[in-house]
């Protein structure tokens, strides 16, 4: 029987219709559904905050989704697995629709805006800044879309990024300002006044689907599922900032509200993220294709616990729960039942490299210190783009870093951060890792 909104009501007797939008999300793919969907599935008992996704690359899960009513089948795999249908996505676009996206956003009923479009999907330079007259699409999309809710008088409203970037809705809103700035006073007066940009840390891991969860879910559930999400029972969300329209009840989901969200961010972006990307490209070299195979491997656990190490050097003792983070993060990784993919996290590396481990390495290097567990995840990267076909959005300014004259390491770590590439002695440690792989 295929998963739809009337064969659910069939099989369970209860009723499944779509709560009504009052949620537009750009970057629908496994993670928002695994994260901001489900905590919006967990709460919304009346089912009042339904949600319109909107694809990033392609239309394809918006086209599966659509077949199913926006429902999915979420698979959380820990010992065993458990099997729930989420149903907060209530529509499913493709992101190349901008009218339909304009329109939803302008809507007064619409209270918030959520973005997953990864780090590279901002388009900010190195110092965390858009140009006005040459934005990444995302950016012109919600740009039109924010100036649209102005044109209809619309009530304020919260736009929530939820990538991994430190500070990003301090960021998006700066992004937001330089467009609105060049409209005019009153433009930019009502976007003070009138939208709110929240920061988030967010964390949940979902490897790439496979053929063979697709049976499993048929199997266990009795509905074909052409879209369903893997993901881990871990799940973590801490947000700061104002929702003027409202919100779902997240908390009750687990969700954090804070004041302060800097430490919590570096926390998640540096321990999890930056060491993710140390196992991407390391692991890879040694031969190793999921998390879980490469941190089995002892000379790969060895450099995450020496990157770590420089990481909580530089993060405030108290608060954090730092140890116990560590030993969870070493418990997820090692979860053989979640095959995340380390070519999937290898994915945009100079981008996720300048924020998840040259930050660390640059505090590291101010206090006199060496920062060789750094040094080793930027040279695993090098030696990778080296010599392996990889999927970035700066490919171009990778590979003309690679062939320029002079030194061709020094110039590959420019890409990740020119301060690190000038600095003699970080560049000796990473010379002297690239020996390693």
């Amino acid at each position: 029987m295929k998963l739809t909104r009337a064969n659910l009501e069939v099989a369970t007797g209860q009723d499944f219709s779509p709560a009504p939008v009052r949620i537009v999300h750009m970057g629908l793919g496994a993670f928002h559904r695994a994260h901001q969907a489900w905590y919006t599935d967990e709460v919304d008992v009346n089912r009042e905050w339904g949600i319109a996704a909107f694809t990033g690359r392609t239309a394809t899960e918006a086209e599966k989704l659509n077949q199913q009513d926006g429902l999915f089948t979420l698979i959380t795999r820990g010992d065993t697995d458990k099997f729930e249908v989420i149903q907060s996505i209530v529509e499913a676009h493709d992101g190349n629709d901008t009218q339909a996206f304009t329109d939803l956003v302008a809507k007064p009923s619409t209270a918030i805006v959520t973005l997953t479009i990864t780090e590279a999907g901002y388009g900010f330079d190195k110092s965390g800044k858009v140009d006005p007259a040459n934005l990444a699409p995302a950016m012109a999309r919600l740009a039109k879309a924010l100036i649209a809710r102005r044109t209809h008088g619309s009530a304020p409203i919260a736009v929530v990024s939820c990538d991994n970037i430190p500070a990003n809705g301090e960021l998006l809103g700066r992004a937001m300002r330089a467009v609105f700035i060049e409209l005019g006073d009153e433009m930019l007066a009502w976007l003070n006044a009138n939208v709110s940009f929240v920061s988030t840390s967010i964390d949940r891991i979902t490897p790439k689907i496979t053929d063979a969860d697709l049976a499993i879910v048929a199997s266990a559930t009795g509905f074909e599922d052409a879209s369903p999400v893997v993901t881990e029972p871990f799940s973590d969300w801490v947000l700061s900032g104002d929702f003027p329209a409202g919100r779902p009840a997240w908390e009750k989901a687990g969700a954090k509200f804070v004041e302060n969200i800097h430490d919590f961010e570096n926390r998640k972006l540096w321990l999890l993220n930056g060491s993710h990307s140390l196992l991407a490209y390391a692991g890879q070299l040694r031969g190793h294709q999921t998390v879980a195979q490469a941190i089995a491997d002892e000379a790969c656990l060895g450099w995450v616990q020496d990157f770590w190490t420089e990481a909580v050097n530089n993060l405030p003792i108290v608060g954090l729960d730092l140890d116990v983070y560590r030993a969870n993060l070493l418990a997820r990784f090692s979860n053989g039942n979640i095959a995340h993919r380390l070519g999937q996290i290898a994915i945009d590396g100079s981008t996720k490299l300048s924020v998840r481990v040259a930050p660390i390495a640059l505090a590291e290097l101010a206090k006199g210190n060496r920062a060789q567990g750094c040094a080793l995840a930027i040279a695993a990267w090098v030696k990778f783009v080296s010599n392996n076909e990889f999927t970035d959005s700066r490919k171009a300014e990778v590979e003309e870093a690679s062939a320029a004259s002079g030194d061709r390491v020094q110039n590959l770590v420019s890409v990740i951060n020119e301060e690190l590439a000038a600095n003699s002695s970080f560049m000796e440690d990473v010379k002297r890792a690239l020996q390693l792989f």
